[in-house]
């Protein structure tokens, strides 16, 4: 199997006060040139947010961004008007488009812990929109649940010819990859799999071009990127 493993000790590690994040693909602060995305996919932030603190009023565009709470509740605010809290095993898609401001503050009193992902759109400059969804794989293990997609049978529509989808496998079990696009990109929130001859751990990622199967060393949570070759 030809394939690439992004392992976890190569993201980058940024720690600041309030906040513990490590980065995938190069963001902020840190910059690495190996490390610029895959395809249409551009960040992928593990985010530790200490109790009331987050971050604050700040804008963006052009960019689908995808946030996945795993622990806790991020509260949210933008200039589209909507407002509200994003809990563990809920998902929220913001569609920036020609411009959008928000904050993301953890109101509450322990950390909450989130992946935030951005996907470059297909098309640019359309007018920002907002979708959540409640969608907690650890209530059905074991099979692919589809969080975003191009078409109507995605329960968050994204501007990009892309699929997410996420799983919780148990131990010993084992999921097929089929790809409708290019290129996979699997990134481990929890757990360990096999992919091929591939051992893929928590805070790994491998990225292939071809279909396999996913077999859980023991029980696994992962999300799965079904991205355009770019």
């Amino acid at each position: 199997m030809n394939a690439y493993l992004h392992r976890s000790e190569d993201r980058g590690h940024v720690k600041m006060a309030w906040l513990d994040t490590k980065h995938s693909f190069s963001f902020g602060s840190w910059h690495n040139p190996k490390y610029m995305g895959v395809s249409a996919l551009r960040v992928i932030n593990d985010d530790k947010i200490d109790a009331h603190k987050g971050f604050g009023t700040h804008p963006h565009d052009n960019m689908e961004i995808l946030t996945c709470v795993l622990d806790g509740t991020i509260s949210h605010k933008d200039s589209m008007g909507n407002a509200g809290g994003i809990s563990a095993g809920e998902w929220q898609l913001m569609s920036a488009g020609t411009g959008v401001q928000h904050s993301e503050v953890n109101d509450g009193d322990t950390p909450v812990h989130l992946l935030q992902i951005w996907i470059h759109p297909d098309i640019r400059n359309a007018e920002p929109t907002y979708q959540q969804i409640k969608l907690d794989p650890k209530d059905q293990p074991n099979q692919w649940h589809l969080i975003a997609g191009p078409n109507d049978n995605a329960p968050m529509h994204i501007r990009q010819q892309a699929e997410v989808k996420t799983a919780v496998l148990e131990q010993g079990l084992s999921l097929d990859i089929k790809a409708t696009q290019v290129l996979n990109y699997i990134h481990v929130i929890r757990g360990e799999i096999l992919i091929g001859e591939h051992v893929v751990k928590a805070g790994d990622a491998l990225l292939f071009s071809e279909d396999a199967k996913i077999v859980a060393n023991e029980e696994s949570q992962f999300i799965w990127f079904d991205l355009p070759k770019q």
